[in-house]
């Protein structure tokens, strides 16, 4: 959806309006590229999945359930709806389950991460 109207005619948009499709368009890119890699790209098919699902339960289905759903809102609801089932198919759950939810997280002392005695690892002794 965002690619026809960046290399539309983007000086007739708003500014906003501009940065937004660029950043949508850089997005579904690097989108495309977690598909073929998503152990790699994790962390962004993690973004998409999310993000849609956030604008289709806070900005959707309100319209939907008001039967307000047409236009461009129902162009922006049939793509996060796919979006949200390519992502949800893309996404390894086994490896998330073990890694995110099962695996104890990182610890949060920088002693241990920086071997030295309770300094930050970024700031240096004088």
């Amino acid at each position: 959806m965002i690619w026809p109207l960046l290399l539309g005619s983007p000086e007739t948009g708003e500014h906003f309006r501009g940065v937004t499709w660029c950043l949508l368009s850089t997005v579904a890119l690097l989108a495309l590229l977690g598909l073929r890699y998503p152990l790699k790209m994790l962390p962004l098919l993690f973004f998409e999945l999310i993000w849609k699902a956030t604008w289709v339960i806070a900005i959707g289905l309100p319209l939907r359930s008001a039967g307000r759903l047409e236009g461009a809102f129902s162009e922006t609801w049939f793509a996060n709806v796919m979006g949200l089932v390519i992502f949800t198919l893309a996404i390894p759950w086994g490896y998330v389950i073990r890694k995110y939810i099962r695996e104890s997280g990182d610890r949060w002392s920088w002693s241990r991460a920086s071997g030295t005695s309770g300094t930050r690892p970024d700031v240096r002794p004088t």
